[in-house]
């Protein structure tokens, strides 16, 4: 018998700081690549997306999706949760994405603190050897910041800083967040068909 196909899983956290754009953006790309997300948002990230996205959000996470995405693929957890599949080892699945990322949580994760399910997850990859992607937005940062992104990744973890880039000539703010979204699925290792791979500059004379 044929085995079934299994959509990879990635653990998706969204916490408190500026950006909710690129969360829901990523979310989306996740979906249309077909990746199982288990989908967490702290209680400051939920009051950041209704005040930068207009987007309330209660139990059902289709709200975050259009119509052409299959809602099915995203289960919404409780940061209150530390018993959720997420947090153990064996259903993690693929790693875990931070995005944005607070410099609070930054700092709790970089201690070792697992008091929510945000945390616990970001522990468990790091124990675990699993990707763990943390995406800063906030700026500018202090010696203590920069401290704490070095430890999270003498420990294992990739820092991508939400830095948007211009050598692709974007043409609006969604083709900004679509490069840096198409970014961290490239470190991922999930393919997307947003943004093409870089091609190289032409010589000028």
């Amino acid at each position: 018998m044929k085995a079934e196909h299994s959509s990879p899983k990635l653990f998706l956290g969204v916490s408190g700081a500026s950006g909710a754009i690129y969360a829901l953006r990523c979310l989306q790309m996740l979906v249309e690549a077909d990746v199982q997300v288990s989908l967490c948002y702290s209680d400051a990230a939920r009051r950041v997306l209704a005040e930068e996205c207009g987007i309330v959000l209660g139990e059902d996470p289709s709200v975050l999706l259009p119509d052409s995405c299959d809602s099915k693929l995203v289960v919404l957890e409780s940061n209150d949760n530390i018993g959720a599949p997420a947090a153990s080892g064996t259903a993690l699945g693929g790693g875990a994405l931070i995005l944005p990322c607070s410099l609070s949580t930054l700092a709790k994760v970089s201690s070792g603190s697992a008091s929510n399910l945000i945390e616990r997850v970001c522990q468990v990859a790091l124990k675990e050897a699993k990707p763990l992607l943390i995406v800063p937005r906030e700026t500018p940062l202090s010696r203590i910041h920069l401290d704490c992104m070095s430890r999270l990744a003498w420990a294992g973890a990739t820092i991508l800083p939400a830095s948007p880039g211009f050598y692709h000539n974007p043409r609006s703010i969604e083709e900004l967040v679509d490069h840096l979204c198409a970014k961290i699925l490239g470190v991922l290792d999930i393919p997307q068909t947003k943004i093409a791979p870089w091609a190289g500059s032409r010589k000028t004379t």
